[in-house]
């Protein structure tokens, strides 16, 4: 474990409410004993009521032009102060929104922020999968549905040359995630080519003018799913890569894919394979990848790269390289930070654990009995309020409740 510093020289100002933001919150307190403060429109369970987050509730009705002028108060402040100010975020928007602005940002933050031309290359499928094919990268066949010209009147989706069910998802998610219609999800798995052009009729409707992927769907269940999560520093070296397999994900609409449950483990071909893409495209600051292992072929294929640490980065922290540390070397102390690769195995999940047991069986129900004898790691289970005790135990509780209603039994889901 490594020593808190007592007195750190730096503060941390993040956007955000999901359980990703309070991870990387306790990643800060952890390491460096720092209180982060948290700009956001939403407060939400995972940052509401908590000792190691300052909260600036924006209020639902606030846009960019309010978190700009947020952002401009607190950098103002924090500098007449002398102090030096970190800038994080950990959604697809906001990093759009740090890239875009990361200049002007940066008179009062150090903005970590990805370099516009490589994020128009690391956040969207389609170049995604250009880049990965370009490196010998396997990666699912996948075609673009293009919405550019969606208001003609002749419109209509292209025909897809692919076997049904298949997979269907935004190409940037930063175009997609303000969107509100009625049967939104984050991935589609479409049954038929009449339910794909349902779905993309319904998303022209919401006013979506960007690009969808529709890709083969790779057969096998959430057990098959594996996560990256590397940092570049700015000498371009990868000094953090740390990888999991995903033993159960999320099944809600508009959650659907994200890890619930992870053991780490070393997959030392992916680490190779995201380090080799990073290096291509000049990346720089945290990424996370996901992979599928097709039991067709044996081979791992990458689906995409999110540019940011991830919603679940405590997986990282718990097996014992904090984030938050990464970063701090290198744009704070401005330092080298000797390459770590994540080798202890530890379970991480925010499940009940009799629900995640009901969902494995062979390999996997023999992989989580013998990581989880040794502890669960849940991100907000630690030294806070109250309050936060009551909040993670209702949140378990509701778990039961979500995967009875949108996954009740084990299947092939593909995603």
């Amino acid at each position: 474990m490594t020593t808190v510093q007592p007195d750190p020289d730096f503060d941390v100002v993040m956007l955000g409410t999901d359980i990703g933001i309070y991870a990387l919150a306790r990643a800060f307190h952890e390491r460096y004993g720092i209180v982060s403060t948290v700009i956001s429109r939403v407060v939400a369970g995972p940052i509401k009521n908590s000792k190691i987050i300052n909260v600036i509730d924006l209020g639902e009705a606030a846009g960019r032009a309010e978190t700009l002028a947020s952002l401009e108060e607190e950098g103002r402040k924090r500098k007449a102060a002398g102090r030096t100010t970190l800038l994080l975020a950990n959604a697809d928007t906001f990093s759009r929104m740090l890239s875009e602005q990361a200049e002007w940002l940066r008179q009062w933050f150090v903005v970590t922020a990805v370099d516009g031309s490589v994020l128009d290359i690391a956040a969207d499928k389609v170049e995604f999968a250009r880049v990965c094919e370009e490196l010998d990268i396997p990666t699912p066949r996948t075609l673009v549905q293009g919405f550019a010209n969606a208001d003609a009147d002749d419109w209509t989706p292209d025909e897809v040359d692919l076997t049904f069910p298949v997979v269907a998802k935004p190409a940037v998610g930063a175009a997609y995630e303000g969107l509100v219609f009625e049967g939104k999800q984050k991935i589609y798995l479409v049954d038929s080519p009449e339910e794909l052009r349902t779905i993309l009729l319904r998303v022209k409707g919401a006013g979506f003018r960007d690009r969808f992927v529709v890709q083969e769907l790779i057969p096998g269940d959430d057990t098959a799913m594996r996560s990256i999560t590397a940092y570049v520093d700015s000498s371009g070296q990868a000094t953090l890569l740390a990888t999991a397999q995903v033993l159960l994900q999320e099944h809600t609409p508009l959650a659907i894919g994200n890890p619930a449950a992870m053991v780490t483990t070393p997959f030392p071909q992916l680490m190779e394979q995201a380090e080799t893409f990073l290096r291509h495209v000049g990346y720089r600051g945290f990424a996370n990848f996901d992979v599928k292992l097709d039991p067709r072929d044996g081979v791992m294929k990458f689906f995409e790269m999110n540019p940011r640490v991830g919603r679940n980065n405590y997986y990282v922290t718990a097996a014992g390289a904090n984030v938050a540390e990464f970063i701090v070397t290198d744009l704070i102390e401005k330092a080298s930070h000797d390459q770590v690769i994540v080798r202890n195995e530890i379970l991480y999940s925010v499940l009940p654990q009799p629900l995640l047991r009901r969902y494995l069986s062979g390999p996997a129900k023999a992989l989580h009995q013998r990581v989880s004898a040794k502890g669960v790691h849940h991100p907000l289970v630690y030294r806070d309020t109250l309050w936060r005790k009551a909040y993670v135990a209702m949140a378990k509780a509701n778990y039961v409740k979500k995967y009875q209603t949108y996954y009740p039994k084990p299947t092939d889901s593909g995603f």
